[in-house]
């Protein structure tokens, strides 16, 4: 982790194709030609039920096609979580219009002439918009009206203007009306009260929703070949990881941290009281924080990341010491002038960072405290797919978030010489992540088990300049 993984994950915020909904599609049409086989086969089954043995294998034939679509479903298919509402607003993928070609897309007549823009340029024109003016916009036409109640444009309006200062209540624009007008029923706006419009497709629109609700597939959970090791000697660690550049999971570091025992989200909003904590691009207090990861349900949740945590309640930084393999720290010579290195984090599942490299040249260790997460690494020399660095190495685009990433680039990378290096890190485990390596995380508890970690980067010997 580092001061630019807010950046990355901040920059991953326009996706470029909507591979996800394509995805879909292709999985209802599979499932469309495994309805026409197996009815094919019934057919011909029934033609032939006088021939005793040829329907027996005619059965035998239909029971292997079904098992082996059945295998081919499962491994393609995706799942919603089981808590996942239907979309606010009704909105379809472009791709259900292909089965109701008497349909026409609403979307289209009720933007007028606007309809020749694209879904995002349309939310970039109304990002210029302040709230009232949304608010007007939503009563022009239906499709308006779920363009200006999409849930970014609320979300970049709440902490715009807000500063921090909300209390998050269960959708971003019922957030800010209950911030200005405390005396507005806001149950009136919530999910349940919001207005479906029929025939809206749009995958721009559909897959923020989508991805904000998928589960994790075990497949991309399985995969661990990180190196694992516990009690090795420090000239161990350095000989065998930290010189020739290589990651490892390291077991048992944590077992005497006082942290390890203590940091649940109780006892950190009793030793922080009102302090606030760098959440995105505000600060909030830990009480304001949880209630929004509690309730939120969004594809890129706001993840608190703070490198002042020590200096704000010092009893946090008391509470845990640097593993014996990371003393060595050369950045420390630079005392107060040194750049940020350390770092608390918490998130709800979903939250993470997109991919990135830690700047300075600079190695990390992660350990993590409550929940788990899921760590994706590329070697220096490996640009993962769907990263676009720039020549310089000084800018990195990802076009998708880190669920899109996963459903559409995670299962290239089987077939791949240089497999990305990949585990899940649990409570009480610390990573070593070298300097140079791509590093994608995600967070894989729901927010009732808020996932908190310490994150720390060091300047060694080894490090490659």
């Amino acid at each position: 982790a580092s001061p630019s993984v807010a950046e990355a994950a901040a920059q991953a915020t326009k996706p470029s194709a909507m591979l996800s909904c394509r995805s879909l599609l292709s999985q209802v049409l599979k499932k469309n030609r495994k309805l026409k086989k197996k009815n094919k086969i019934r057919n011909r089954k029934r033609k032939y039920v006088s021939r005793k043995q040829e329907s027996i294998t005619q059965q035998e034939h239909e029971n292997e096609y079904l098992e082996e679509e059945d295998a081919e479903d499962e491994e393609e298919g995706f799942d919603l979580k089981s808590s996942a509402p239907s979309h606010t607003h009704g909105v379809q993928p472009l791709g259900n219009l292909f089965f109701n070609p008497g349909s026409v897309n609403s979307r289209n007549t009720g933007l007028g002439n606007l309809q020749i823009l694209s879904d995002e340029l349309v939310l970039d024109v109304l990002g210029f918009l302040d709230a009232t003016h949304l608010g007007i916009l939503a009563t022009v036409s239906k499709s308006f009206y779920i363009f200006a109640n999409h849930e970014q444009l609320w979300r970049n309006i709440v902490l715009d203007n807000l500063n921090g200062e909300f209390l998050f209540n269960g959708s971003w624009k019922s957030t800010y009306v209950a911030a200005g007008y405390p005396s507005f029923d806001v149950k009136s706006i919530s999910v349940s009260g919001s207005l479906r419009v029929r025939d809206f497709y749009s995958d721009y629109l559909f897959q923020s929703w989508l991805c904000a609700n998928l589960e994790m597939k075990p497949e991309w959970l399985e995969r661990d070949n990180i190196i694992r090791k516990r009690c090795i000697s420090v000239e161990e660690f350095i000989s065998n990881f930290e010189e020739p550049n290589k990651p490892v999971l390291l077991e048992g570091c944590l077992d005497n941290w006082v942290a390890l025992k203590k940091w649940d989200r109780h006892y950190l909003m009793n030793v922080s009281g009102d302090v606030r904590f760098s959440v995105g691009p505000v600060e909030m207090k830990l009480e304001d924080y949880f209630r929004y990861s509690d309730l939120v349900r969004e594809e890129r949740p706001l993840y608190l990341f703070d490198p002042k945590f020590a200096e704000k309640v010092p009893v946090l930084g008391t509470e845990y010491e640097v593993p014996v393999y990371f003393r060595e720290d050369l950045f420390s010579v630079l005392g107060n002038e040194r750049p940020d290195y350390r770092w608390v984090i918490i998130g709800p599942a979903g939250s993470g960072s997109s991919f990135h490299i830690d700047p300075n040249s600079t190695s990390a260790w992660n350990a993590v405290i409550k929940g788990s997460k899921k760590w994706v690494l590329f070697p220096p020399e490996v640009v993962p797919p769907g990263v676009h660095p720039s020549p310089d190495g000084a800018e990195v685009a990802c076009p998708v978030s880190i669920i899109e990433w996963f459903m559409n680039f995670y299962g290239a990378t089987k077939n791949w010489k240089k497999r990305p290096i990949e585990c899940i890190c649990k409570a009480g485990e610390v990573i070593f992540v070298p300097n140079g390596w791509w590093h994608l995380v995600i967070n894989l508890e729901e927010s009732s088990c808020h996932h908190t970690e310490l994150c720390q980067q060091v300047e060694s010997n080894f490090s490659k300049h």
